[in-house]
């Protein structure tokens, strides 16, 4: 088969169905929901081979950086080229901002020799926790509260992602800290793969980032969980107490731009791999 019987077009939720498919044959957990919610906040393409999905990417522009996401080549389809024609299709969509990606060990030659320099560990804990008691100093969100939450956000993660956070409140449940009467951290869980995932976790200190983390499980202390956790942070072991160990792991990558962490607050678990 000739790369040019292969034809790139533009992701629409047509190609859902197929997207997931690729997905489950590389084994990832997500379901055609969280396929939905990649390809709402984004944009992307898909690579067909007679209507069939076999590649896909996608890139999700958050204020002056975007997260290249989802790329998936088909096994039959590995080999060709069609992972750089994916990223190159992903780096055009961002358009020249600084750019961020969540790599796999196999993917780290190819986002190298695009420009991606590593940053960064990413630790996957999941598992199914016993029961916690709920700290008394962590609150549900109330809906006014969702524009100090973005803009805590938006300092931990060096760009605004008010649209992530305000989708997020319909498919989620946000956990806040508050103190003088302002939200200091947050946290939120929402359906995911397996289960459900914590995360984003914003909060000054891992103290804070600890009560907002077991709030949520006291929540869910029945349900298969996951926190993606970046390692310098020192969650993993803490995690592991609670019954979320670690079973994986991932790359941080950037491409452009320079890594300038806020010294007010920090991002203890991703939203998720996707969209860091």
């Amino acid at each position: 088969m000739h790369m040019t019987q292969l034809h790139m077009v533009p992701f629409g939720t047509e190609h859902l169905e197929g997207a997931l498919a690729l997905s489950r044959q590389a084994g990832w957990p997500h379901r055609l929901a969280d396929w939905e919610t990649a390809l709402a906040m984004s944009t992307g393409v898909v690579v067909l081979d007679n209507e069939k999905v076999v590649g896909t990417t996608l890139t999700t522009r958050f204020g002056g950086c975007a997260t290249i996401n989802m790329v998936i080549v088909a096994e039959a389809m590995r080999g060709r080229g069609l992972g750089r024609r994916l990223m190159e299709a992903g780096l055009n969509g961002a358009r020249d901002v600084p750019c961020r990606l969540i790599a796999t060990q196999e993917g780290l030659p190819l986002y190298e020799k695009v420009g991606f320099r590593q940053v960064g560990d990413i630790l996957q804990c999941q598992g199914i926790c016993a029961a916690v008691e709920a700290p008394m100093d962590v609150e549900w969100m109330q809906p006014s509260d969702l524009p100090e939450i973005a803009a805590l956000d938006n300092v931990a993660f060096g760009a605004d992602r008010s649209k992530l956070i305000f989708y997020m409140k319909d498919i989620g449940r946000f956990a806040v800290i508050r103190r003088d009467g302002h939200v200091v951290g947050f946290s939120v869980t929402r359906s995911f793969g397996r289960g459900e995932v914590i995360g984003p976790v914003v909060a000054e200190n891992a103290e804070d980032a600890r009560k907002l983390i077991l709030f949520q499980i006291a929540a869910r202390s029945d349900r298969f969980l996951r926190i993606d956790t970046p390692k310098d942070l020192g969650l993993s072991q803490w995690l592991a107490e609670f019954g979320l160990v670690h079973v994986g792991g991932a790359t941080a990558m950037r491409r452009g731009g320079e890594t300038n962490p806020s010294p007010h607050v920090t991002t203890f678990a991703l939203a998720n791999q996707a969209f860091g």
